[in-house]
């Protein structure tokens, strides 16, 4: 017998070989029907696959992401069995399960799959799941792995098998279709019920562009066909919020091919819309001690080396730029806290000076490459609301505390009330990808539980997303479609401190190192509204609309009062204009409409005689008429809420 230990504490014993479905049926039937897989003294395995000893358990269903990620892994096999079925001597690459579904990179040699291939595909794994076919695993020797796909040709799966050591390697097997997989699968294909193949896109081979351009193709599925119904739902409703289509209707950004892809142009509106924020976080951060600098676009790649950057983001940046100076190298930068611990640095300091709160709009650059660019949600210069804050160990707390006040501060005023609160620790199994001593990365990464748990806040824990130089809390922001978003950041450090040899001089008169706390509460300013502008749909919070009211005369001869009331309203700090062309009134509440002005002020002979406007809401029609100054007392009211 084994023990078999649920996530509440309780445990049970089981005969030795007993499967995570065996124990889901013994504790209810209408749990087992929704098991998808199981996470095995912390590893998910299949649902099917023994257990034969001791072992804790939780039970994973569609409702867990790791249970989606099985669910979608199991359906990108279903769709490499579909293509292999359809265009025989297919050669697959990878097919993993992604945040909203799956994807399979393939080579089907001279044919070329199409949009119009979709619905093909999609019969055929319709047909197949109706088949019930079993995943079956199967350990596998690398010798018989690679004689295998040297039989089917498939040089992709040769690769990954290189890197593979022998004992380590196993198939998956449901209906004919054979893969190079380590798992977890669904028990059979029958879960399967809704499927959509939703894009068709090139992928170079292991993301080089060096490689072999593959075709990828795209797909989601679900439990049930209503899931699905309603997430197509969502994504059609996403596309009439996409940021890029509303940028441009709302005239606040642009892209220029003359300028470059990645570099976004902000036009302005979008500067008035930004500015505003920026405003806000900056009369925030005087309030709490943060003191404004400004550090240059460059620096000397001696500064990065020295920092790790181009250690770590030397692939992802801009070439060096090469100087007249013979072996003179700058960078743009990828990161503003280089030169912010050049400040620190400048001029010695006592822990009496401390904390000392730095902050900075800094605009950064990295090379993403152009398929992965994205309007404004990933570009290749891009602005942080960044902030370092240099402290004592003893004050290290108490600092984090206030950067996380600041931060629930900031998604409060915006309207993002749904979001998770991630600590994204290092990862153990690969510290190649981090800087610093182990004792340094321990000390950061309880600073952060610590004080989170100080704060009450619920918190989730990821491993292996940490910076390179220490642990950090995100915030994984839900928005009115239900999507997530990572957005503010907060990291302790205590490493670049280190690289840089800051000092201050303690209460024992000797020199110390200082704890550095970086911080973004916005993160990228570009990235943050494009979400904002996505969560909205373009329909902005009173205080930060580019415009807040449009003023329309009924006909020309309204004109001189409708600038009247414009003075007024100015004189007041509110912001708008006057739709003075010569169209229907009709005509200009519908075009006002659609550029999300929050008010209309439809002004004629009734309302110049009575001072008065007749007031329509963005999105919610007649308000009724009203005196100027009561509108005005109006705006006041909505812009402090």
């Amino acid at each position: 017998m084994i023990n078999i230990t649920f996530p509440d504490g309780n445990a049970r014993q089981y005969e030795s070989g007993t499967t995570a479905m065996e124990i889901a049926q013994s504790i209810s039937a209408g749990l087992a029907r929704n098991v998808l897989s199981a996470k095995v003294n912390g590893q998910v395995w299949d649902a099917m696959r023994p257990i034969h000893e001791d072992a804790t358990i939780e039970l994973l269903t569609f409702n867990d992401a790791e249970g989606k990620a099985t669910f979608w892994h199991s359906s990108a096999h279903l769709l490499a069995e579909a293509l292999e079925a359809l265009y025989p001597g297919t050669k697959f690459g990878i097919g993993p399960p992604i945040e909203n579904g799956f994807y399979y990179d393939i080579d089907t040699g001279d044919h070329q799959i199409s949009l119009e291939d979709l619905p093909v595909i999609e019969n055929k794994m319709r047909e197949l799941q109706k088949e019930k076919s079993v995943y079956l695993r199967k350990d596998i020797g690398k010798d018989e792995a690679i004689s295998y796909f040297k039989d089917k040709g498939d040089e992709y799966k040769l690769e990954l098998l290189e890197e593979l050591e022998d004992g380590s390697i196993t198939f998956y097997q449901q209906g004919n279709f054979v893969d190079l997989c380590r798992g977890p699968h669904l028990p059979d294909t029958s879960k399967i019920k809704a499927i959509k193949l939703t894009n068709v896109a090139g992928a170079y081979w292991r993301g080089n562009e060096d490689r072999k351009m593959m075709t990828r193709i795209y797909g989601i599925t679900f439990p049930k066909q209503k899931e699905l119904t309603t997430y197509l739902e969502l994504v059609e409703e996403a596309k009439k919020r996409d940021h890029r289509k509303l940028g441009a209707e709302l005239e606040l950004f642009m892209f220029s091919d003359k300028v470059g892809a990645g570099l976004p142009i902000w036009l302005q509106k979008g500067t008035a819309l930004r500015t505003r924020l920026e405003d806000f976080l900056k009369k925030e951060q005087l309030k709490r001690g943060y003191e404004p600098v400004i550090t240059p676009h460059i620096g000397k790649k001696e500064l990065y080396m020295t920092s790790g950057h181009y250690e770590k983001y030397g692939e992802d940046s801009f070439k060096p730029i090469h100087t007249p100076k013979e072996g003179e190298e700058f960078l743009l930068k990828p990161m503003n806290c280089p030169h912010h611990c050049e400040i620190f640095a400048h001029k010695p300091h006592s822990y009496r000076d401390l904390p000392i709160r730095i902050a900075e709009f800094g605009t950064v650059y990295r090379y993403e490459q152009s398929g992965e660019l994205h309007g404004l949600t990933r570009v290749r210069g891009f602005t942080q609301d960044d902030a370092h804050i240099f402290c004592t160990p003893d004050q290290l707390k108490d600092e984090f505390l206030g950067v996380l006040d600041l931060t629930m501060l900031v998604l409060r005023k915006l309207g993002f009330e749904d979001y998770t609160a991630q600590i994204s620790l290092r990862d153990p199994e690969d510290q190649s990808k981090y800087i610093g001593s182990e004792e340094n990365w321990e000390k950061a990464e309880q600073a952060i539980i610590d004080a989170t748990r100080d704060a009450g806040l619920e918190t989730v824990i990821e491993v292996g997303e940490a910076a390179f130089y220490g642990p950090k809390l995100d915030f994984m922001i839900k928005d009115a479609l239900q999507r997530k978003w990572q957005l503010g950041t907060i990291q302790v450090d205590y490493n670049l401190p280190e690289r840089f040899e800051l000092e201050y001089i303690g209460a024992d008169n000797a020199p110390h190192r200082p704890v550095m706390i970086h911080r973004a509460p916005f993160g990228s300013m570009e990235r943050f509204i494009g979400v904002l502008i996505e969560h909205t749909a373009g329909k902005f919070p009173l205080w930060l609309a580019p415009e807040q009211y449009a003023i329309l005369p009924i006909s020309d001869q309204y004109i001189p009062y409708a600038r009247d009331i414009r003075t007024e309203l100015n004189a007041s700090g509110f912001r708008g204009y006057i739709d003075d062309r010569t169209e229907s009134i009709g005509r200009k509440i519908r075009d006002t409409e659609l550029k999300k002005i929050p008010y209309m002020l439809i002004v004629g002979e009734k309302e110049q005689e009575s001072g008065t406007v007749s007031v329509r809401k963005q999105g919610e029609g007649d308000q009724g008429t009203s005196s100027v100054s009561d509108f005005r007392d109006i705006l006041h009211k909505a812009v402090s809420e």
